[in-house]
């Protein structure tokens, strides 16, 4: 017994050392993390360094025969999330960014997908969509987005629609608030949910724009998105602290905004005073017209 707890505490000693030293680096980066947390493409002071690097994540699906990849563009902080059945090697991706096109058609091609469809989960205010030139180099894509987003699409989307791949699937759950067209992608099986602006990590989008609501907002993720199961995992369509996913307990338990009562919620959300996102005057008008522009 005694030989085994002195293995254990050199274990133990350097796992602390380790994690003062994260504790130390989030603490230096926290300060301009903060002012663009909930700003998606805005961007002020040093960035880590390491965030250039992290490019994608090839994470363990929960669904049996899901092929799952999570992408990451710098500039905007964006996710993309490509879903692939491991069998019939149909595809879906979400959230596809036109600076990093290139990057996801060569994950789509080694992997020998077929891209069926390219989803978004809203009009993004902070980068343009790639979903219209994607339609462009691979015959047969289609886009898809929210009918209530103004946008234009292959499919117009709506509560309860289905987006298939393989034997796999994604249903809309409509999560208006953020914008009117905010939508939620949840796995057939209910193991992971992709919330687009909706719903972040500890966090939410802003809602000073874009037909923002924060009543709306606070209603959508309560009655569409903490419905769903606790071990359900969350993805969003940002993050500007280096978190990946989250899952549905964590954030009905920690989330320091949507813990709140309607009314302290909305009373945070009309008083961030934040700046517009840099882009939002090109990026909204591109995307409303599928990210193809004249």
């Amino acid at each position: 017994m005694c030989s085994v707890i002195s293995r254990v505490k050199p274990v133990q000693r350097a796992l602390a050392s380790t994690l003062r030293l994260r504790t130390n680096a989030d603490g230096l980066n926290y300060a301009a993390a903060q002012s663009r947390r909930f700003c998606p493409g805005f961007i002020t002071g040093a960035q880590p360094l390491w965030v250039t690097s992290r490019s994608y994540c090839a994470r363990i699906a929960t669904t049996d025969g899901l092929l799952f990849r999570q992408l990451f563009e710098v500039e905007s902080s964006t996710y993309t999330y490509l879903l692939a059945d491991a069998d019939t090697k149909e595809a879906v991706i979400i959230d596809p960014v036109l600076e990093t096109i290139d990057r996801d058609l060569k994950f789509v091609s080694e992997l020998g997908l077929k891209l069926t469809v390219a989803v978004n989960t809203h009009c993004h205010a902070d980068h343009i969509t790639s979903t219209g030139p994607m339609k462009k180099r691979v015959p047969g894509l289609k886009s898809a987005i929210s009918k209530l987003s103004g946008a234009s699409a292959d499919i117009h989307l709506t509560e309860g629609d289905k987006i298939p791949f393989g034997r796999h699937c994604l249903i809309v759950r409509e999560t208006p608030g953020h914008t009117d067209g905010c939508i939620t992608l949840v796995t057939g099986d209910q193991t992971m949910a992709f919330t687009g602006d909706a719903l972040l990590i500890r966090g939410c989008g802003r809602t000073d724009f874009q037909q923002g609501c924060a009543k709306r907002l606070y209603k959508s993720v309560h009655e569409k998105i903490f419905t769903l199961p606790d071990e359900c995992l969350l993805y969003p369509a940002h993050d500007y602290l280096g978190r990946m996913a989250s899952s549905v307990g964590e954030e009905r338990k920690f989330n320091p905004r949507l813990t709140k009562t309607m009314e302290e919620f909305a009373d945070i959300m009309n008083n961030l005073n934040l700046p517009n996102p840099k882009k939002m005057a090109t990026a909204v008008p591109a995307n409303l017209v599928c990210g193809l522009q004249d």
